[in-house]
């Protein structure tokens, strides 16, 4: 018996994904339509293991990734998530951030090609995850998008690195800076799509693509995907253990306190108080101050500058 024996999928009992296998395609949907298919850190879990059992099936020959529903694709990392653990607990960042690298180089180097279903919006790491695959067919009522400079976060999880390799310099940082929506019309003009056609006719193109992708000699195939991503590759692997690093020391700042939780509670983000409070030459950087000052009589240290009172016995620090 191999040591690479694929699994029926049925018995991963998957819980934020479902994966199917039917007539030489593999099919991998995130199921979160009532997050709009963000991506929490079990199914980002899941669609590891689910890539690595379709790399490993001889019986498949192209892998489909789509998101549940018809109002998303994927809309990146579970913002709730974030703002609930990761925001209080930065550290645990960088081992997620481990795990969404493993995923999308999962899907880089599946060995098979890949294609995005994109049956709706598809922005942040949802963007990131679609140009991940090899190809990609758009519903023309979806579009694409890049949010990291709106909720304090960066889009160095793929965007950074490839965005300028797919559409050019100037369109990624026209994507990147303003985090405007792009269309699919436009996705497809710019590029970062192969087709677009109406929602209701999204699987007909979908099957006819892999049927076309099947027709082929498979280890030519696999050898071609490998030697096209080698500038998808070098730019990842030269920014992404650095990105991992930045964004998880990044995480214990103002930006992405202020920006997630003003996701979480629905609010507009206050984007000029933090300008203010730099331009005034207070800390934009941490939320009440710096961990600027002790207490004389308790002795705690590392209180923040903007503390009246001491936190710990009380006293009054000014």
């Amino acid at each position: 018996m191999s040591d690479f024996q694929p699994t029926s999928p049925e018995k991963f009992n998957f819980k934020e994904i479902i994966y199917e296998k039917k007539d030489w395609v593999a099919k991998v949907t995130l199921n979160r339509p009532e997050f709009h298919n963000a991506y929490n850190t079990q199914a980002l879990k899941e669609l590891i293991l689910a890539f690595q059992d379709a790399s490993w099936d001889d019986s498949i020959g192209v892998v489909v990734f789509t998101g549940a529903g018809d109002k998303a694709f994927c809309t990146g990392g579970d913002v709730k998530e974030y703002s609930a653990i990761y925001t209080k607990k930065p550290r645990d960042y960088w081992k997620y951030m481990g795990l969404f690298r493993a995923y999308l180089e999962s899907l880089l180097n599946l060995g098979k090609p890949t294609i995005a279903r994109i049956n709706g919006m598809a922005v942040g790491g949802g963007n990131e995850s679609q140009m991940a695959c090899d190809l990609a067919i758009m519903a023309e009522n979806a579009y694409l998008g890049q949010i990291g400079t709106n909720v304090g976060s960066v889009a160095c999880g793929g965007a950074t690195q490839w965005l300028p390799i797919m559409v050019g310099d100037r369109r990624a940082r026209y994507m990147l800076l303003l985090n405007e929506r792009i269309p699919a019309r436009q996705a497809l003009e710019w590029g970062l799509v192969n087709q677009v056609v109406p929602y209701e006719k999204l699987d007909e193109a979908v099957f006819q693509m892999c049927q076309k992708l099947l027709d082929k000699f498979p280890e030519c195939t696999r050898y071609t995907k490998a030697q096209v991503n080698f500038w998808k590759e070098l730019a990842w692997h030269n920014t992404i253990g650095h990105a991992r690093d930045w964004l998880a020391l990044h995480f214990t700042s103002l930006e992405p306190n202020e920006g997630m939780q003003a996701f979480v509670e629905k609010r507009k983000v206050d984007y000029l108080k933090l300008r203010n409070l730099a331009a005034e030459g207070k800390s934009s950087e941490f939320l009440w101050g710096p961990y600027a000052l002790d207490c004389k009589k308790c002795g705690a240290k590392g209180i923040p500058q903007e503390f009246e009172f001491c936190g710990k016995c009380g006293n009054e620090l000014k």
